[in-house]
């Protein structure tokens, strides 16, 4: 069985129960020949296999295959977008301003990334009970606008990209951060940047909900609505396979779960009246970039190609701009390993350079030490030292799509459209994403796939260098680990407790009031959430005004 056949029955089912040989079947479950040539490279349809021009295409035309740029990387490098978030806001910004520093010089643009604490991403406040020694340890805390005021202190927001990666919440934290831009003076026309936003995918893997499935689907069509009228350089939502990965699914399952995401935000935006081309040219996309280096570049082609299809043929766009698909890829960090943590740097690398061949937008390399703790300021300049190093010293840039009209990349391609194009015709058919959360049907699908690794891993049939094979080196760890002091959460809560007694609390409760009364209203929420922050109203104020009329949930029957 070939990538050119269908392998899914292999792979959900057999793999389960028969070893696997590591040198000819991927971790997605795809068998490889030792060699391809013309009659390996067969695709999704008869009627196109004559036409290979049809799906391969020419880079900046559709299907966007090859590319969503004529020139791609030749005219402009993908965007080094680098993470942080750690201890106070007054602790990221710092990094923030280490992080431009370092990026001078570079021809490629530079934008920040933001990374929240668990209080922070599930909606609480610093001093509440639930976050009593989580303040600051895995991102930074906001509670307030203040908080965002120090958190983006004399970074220039009108000129550089901001990327929040948090969904749950999101709505709150975005209006805090329009709302911290107007005070600043800054308009938001200028401001430029990403809210990740993207809720269904936390019901699937990463479980940072709040709401039931349908408030928060709302909740992500208001940011979407909000943003195509006053915000013209943002985008709302970033539709994430990457955590999807990182939960344990597969490649195909990877590109098939975050499309079909997809598609259900467009479905909602639809019923709320939006023209299709109003919102879906600022829809973005964010993909995992793993170790199985081919499986990854072709995912990107192949989400590329299945996108344009779905945006012109399912949903009947007109606009070019809605039919191409803007991707942001971070390298894998369920794939570093806490023994000798050095080789993750060149597991990085390459997964890097999976991403840049596949055709990506912007780009994040993870640290080599993030499975000890929070990144280093070394370990940090290494990760954007090598995207530096991949962009000016390797020559990828040079040429569109170089791996493109490969016989085997293209075989691939073909056969993880297909799969996926499967996978997303189960998920019509059991009625949409929402109702596939309700029936856990993307849990059970993850899970399995997950489980089906960790014994190929186990076992040896998967090998995993310093981990199952070739353990020397073991002993000592070679890097230093960040801690965070605790002194950051009582400085933290002591922040939070004068905020609230220098307000106008009869003003705040009057800002939360509303909140609730536009939720019941089915009013987008956007305008009263800029108007609490404000107000002065606190993260977890506004989120629980949301709670009295949304409620929480907590998994449906089937969990």
């Amino acid at each position: 069985m070939s990538v050119g056949e269908s392998t899914r029955g292999r792979s959900e089912h057999a793999r389960a129960t028969q070893p696997i040989d590591p040198e000819s079947v991927t971790l997605s479950g795809y068998e490889v020949e030792a060699a391809y040539g013309p009659q390996e490279s067969r695709t999704v349809d008869s009627a196109s296999a004559q036409q290979p021009e049809a799906r391969i295409g020419s880079a900046g035309a559709f299907p966007y295959t090859r590319g969503i740029h004529k020139t791609m990387y030749r005219g402009r490098l993908w965007t080094m977008r680098q993470f942080a978030g750690f201890g106070s806001a007054d602790d990221t910004n710092a990094r923030f301003k280490y992080l431009l520093e370092n990026a001078k010089g570079t021809k490629a643009n530079t934008g920040l990334s933001t990374a929240f604490d668990l209080p922070t991403l599930m909606g609480r406040d610093s001093d509440d009970a639930l976050a009593v020694g989580e303040v600051g340890r895995c991102g930074v805390a906001i509670s307030t606008i203040d908080d965002m005021a120090r958190l983006y202190a004399d970074i220039p927001i009108g000129d550089v990209t901001v990327s929040q990666t948090i969904n749950g919440p999101a709505a709150v934290i975005w209006a805090m951060y329009l709302a911290m831009a107007q005070e600043r003076g800054v308009p938001w026309s200028s401001i430029g940047g990403t809210l990740q936003n993207d809720i269904l995918k936390e019901f699937h893997a990463q479980n940072e909900f709040i709401y039931p499935p349908e408030a928060s689907v709302r909740l992500v069509v208001d940011t979407i609505e909000f943003a195509g009228q006053h915000t013209p350089s943002w985008n709302s939502v970033s539709i994430s396979g990457y955590h999807i990965r990182e939960a344990g699914s597969t490649a195909t399952q990877e590109l098939a779960f975050t499309l079909r995401d997809g598609m259900e935000y467009v479905e909602w935006c639809l019923k709320r009246g939006l023209p299709v081309d109003s919102f879906a040219p600022r829809l973005s996309f964010f993909f995992n970039s793993h170790n199985e280096f081919f499986e990854e570049i072709c995912k990107l082609r192949a989400a590329r190609r299945i996108w344009a299809h779905a945006m012109r043929e399912r949903f009947g766009s007109k606009s070019e701009r809605s039919w191409l698909m803007r991707t942001h890829v971070q390298t894998a960090g369920c794939s570093l390993t806490e023994q000798q943590p050095l080789n993750n740097i060149v597991r990085v690398a390459y997964q890097a350079m999976a991403g840049v061949l596949g055709g990506c937008q912007s780009l994040h390399t993870d640290s080599m030490d993030e499975t000890l703790g929070l990144p280093t300021e070394q370990a940090v300049r290494v990760a954007l030292r090598t995207q530096q190093i991949l962009a000016h010293e390797t020559g990828v840039h040079r040429t569109v799509d170089p791996l493109g009209g490969s016989w085997f990349v293209e075989a691939l391609t073909d056969r993880m459209q297909a799969d996926a194009d499967s996978i997303i015709k189960t998920i019509d058919d059991m009625g949409g994403v929402v109702a596939g959360i309700h029936k856990g049907y993307f849990r059970r699908a993850i899970a399995e796939a997950s489980y089906r690794v960790g014994q190929e891993m186990e076992a040896g049939d998967r090998i995993i260098v310093g981990v199952n094979a070739y353990p020397e080196g073991n002993e000592e760890r070679a890097v230093d680990i960040l801690q965070i002091p605790h002194s950051v959460e009582t400085e933290q809560c002591d922040r939070l407790s004068k905020f609230r007694a220098a307000r106008n609390q009869d003003g705040a409760n009057r800002c939360l009031d509303e909140i609730r009364r536009a939720a019941r209203a089915q009013e987008n929420l956007m305008p009263a959430l800029v108007a609490g922050a404000h107000g002065r109203c606190t993260l977890g104020e506004m989120v629980n005004a949301m709670a009295d009329v949304f409620g929480r949930y907590t998994g449906g029957p089937e969990w």
